[in-house]
């Protein structure tokens, strides 16, 4: 028995919610639709507050609801996860208010809305560019805003979302290692696994990545040397032990200390070969 008058509570609420929304949506008096509106805004009815919003934006214009009815509108997709719309809606505000109320706020969310949406290090990575962009913006508009340790964080997770996919790429090349149905305009495998780690750590120097993807240069170099012909063999192992000398000097601790010592060791021995 209380369960049913539980239930018939509940049912007589929400058959009152209902009907009081169809009220808000049915009125032509805006003043009501718009304190209806920052109520569910308020409750967190995002869906039930950005469809009001939507209607008040013309008829409020030139007003300082307006103002604050575009940027719950806003915000009310972006709590929604619709960031793309919402971006575009905080991008309106910004052009229509350069020096609102919420303008730096309507910068931020639009910028974070784009770093939400960057895809997977194995995806195309425009929007990561994109949202870089975006919150580098921001940096350029707020240079001292309490946000910007948020937007700086920001920026190095999607920079390091971009460094994954190029050491995803590099690997990619040096586990190809001697296949040459890719290499059809010459060059090797290895020879592209080290452009594109050494391009990925001038590019991003203080990449978590870095130690990651200076291995993957002294693996590629003294593989490339190991499976080079005799006149080219030399050379490339002194390139490999000058490799190991710079990550040992920057990564004496590194955990791929035991493995780069290996490699010097054959390298070394290899040239020692040579004048023996």
């Amino acid at each position: 028995m209380k369960k049913f008058f539980g239930l018939l509570l509940f049912s007589s609420l929400f058959l009152g919610a209902c009907n009081s929304y169809n009220e808000v949506l049915k009125t032509t008096d805006y003043d009501y639709k718009y304190e209806a509106a920052k109520e569910y805004y308020a409750a967190g009815s995002y869906t039930r507050a950005y469809q009001i919003l939507e209607e008040l934006i013309v008829p409020f214009k030139g007003s300082d609801r307006a103002e604050e009815s575009l940027y719950m509108l806003s915000m009310c997709h972006y709590n929604l996860k619709d960031y793309e719309t919402s971006s575009l809606f905080f991008d309106r505000y910004v052009k229509t208010y350069p020096k609102g109320d919420y303008t730096e706020l309507a910068r931020f969310y639009s910028a974070r809305g784009n770093f939400l949406q960057s895809p997977d290090p194995r995806l195309d990575q425009s929007p990561t560019y994109s949202a870089i962009n975006k919150l580098q913006e921001f940096l350029d508009f707020y240079p001292y805003s309490t946000r910007r340790e948020d937007v700086n964080d920001m920026i190095f997770q999607l920079q390091d979302r971009l460094v994954q996919k190029e050491y995803d790429a590099a690997e990619l090349y040096y586990n190809l290692g001697n296949y040459t149905g890719n290499c059809l305009n010459g060059g090797s495998n290895y020879e592209a696994c080290i452009i594109t780690a050494e391009n990925a750590l001038r590019t991003y120097p203080y990449t978590n990545l870095r130690e990651d993807l200076y291995m993957m240069v002294l693996r590629a170099r003294y593989e490339l040397a190991t499976q080079s012909v005799e006149d080219k063999a030399d050379e490339r192992f002194r390139q490999a032990i000058d490799e190991y000398y710079g990550f040992k000097n920057e990564f004496p601790n590194s955990k791929y200390i035991k493995e780069a010592d290996n490699i010097f060791k054959h390298a070394n021995a290899k040239i020692k070969n040579e004048f023996n």
